[in-house]
């Protein structure tokens, strides 16, 4: 198929702007006349975004429970899951207490009053509700009743950050001590970090039903109404807009993604191919 005068247009997790930058080069290197324009934002406004009626071709989600309650099947036929993560805490070699933070400690680090923590929006970003799920799940991990509440009220407003790469951005800037990512950010901003235990960081099938007590409210799409969903092990999507005008060119590229060479590209950036 001619790729003459033709644009893709993605719109991505911010999580995925690495990974979407460097498939979008090997992609082109096959098809030298097409051109991308490629949108990071939380997962959760992206999705919005096609229900307002944005035009996307290709819809890469840092959730795969979106596709099934904001997309499909109105605006998506499918999805593929292809690649997993978890909530890490970064910080840099700034951060006031980074010599003692640990698995085990983390939170009463975060919890001094001379130290300055963050979140993404939890309405717009998949890793700021999940960053509240791990928050709940440790009260019971950690046999700390309120843990949730101190932390919610402790932390730098969210609203700050709409996505994680923001959040990240801030971090690396030294406008906060800490803040809680994906580990395939961290990792592709050379970031030290804390790895949670894998009962509560959101990344073990084995551990769901664990994870399914964790809930947040959210924003639905019916403006003015939230819904809530559970915590579940963190799973990256993605899609081919039903209105898309290249599908063809779209489904080669999710193919690209999906397959040997995508794989390759997720691990480079600290992802866990599914």
């Amino acid at each position: 198929m001619s790729s003459l005068s033709k644009t893709l247009r993605i719109i991505h997790a911010g999580a995925l702007q690495q990974v979407i930058r460097k498939c979008v080069k090997h992609f082109s290197s096959h098809n030298a006349n097409l051109t991308f324009e490629a949108t990071g934002v939380g997962s959760r406004e992206g999705a919005k975004r096609l229900l307002s009626g944005e035009n996307y071709d290709i819809i890469a989600l840092a959730d795969q429970a979106l596709f099934a309650e904001l997309l499909v099947p109105d605006l998506v036929k499918s999805y593929y899951i292809f690649a997993a993560d978890q909530i890490v805490i970064g910080y840099s070699q700034l951060s006031k207490g980074s010599e003692e933070i640990n698995q085990e400690n983390w939170f009463e680090t975060l919890l001094d009053s001379q130290v300055t923590f963050a979140r993404s929006d939890h309405h717009l970003d998949p890793c700021g509700y999940r960053t509240l799920m791990v928050w709940q799940l440790s009260e019971s991990f950690y046999s700390r009743p309120g843990l949730y509440s101190k932390m919610e009220s402790a932390c730098i407003p969210y609203s700050l950050y709409p996505k994680s790469l923001d959040l990240a951005s801030a971090l690396v800037n030294g406008k906060v001590d800490y803040a809680f990512l994906y580990s395939s950010e961290a990792e592709q901003l050379g970031l030290p970090y804390i790895t949670l235990p894998s009962k509560i960081n959101l990344s073990n099938p084995a551990y769901a039903n664990f994870y399914d007590q964790a809930a947040v409210s959210v924003e639905s799409k019916v403006p003015g109404k939230n819904i809530i969903i559970h915590g579940k092990p963190i799973e990256f999507a993605i899609g081919i807009s039903k209105e898309s005008q290249h599908f063809e060119l779209a489904q080669s590229f999710v193919e690209l993604l999906t397959g040997p060479d995508g794989n390759s590209i997720l691990e480079e950036c600290g992802l866990i191919p599914c």
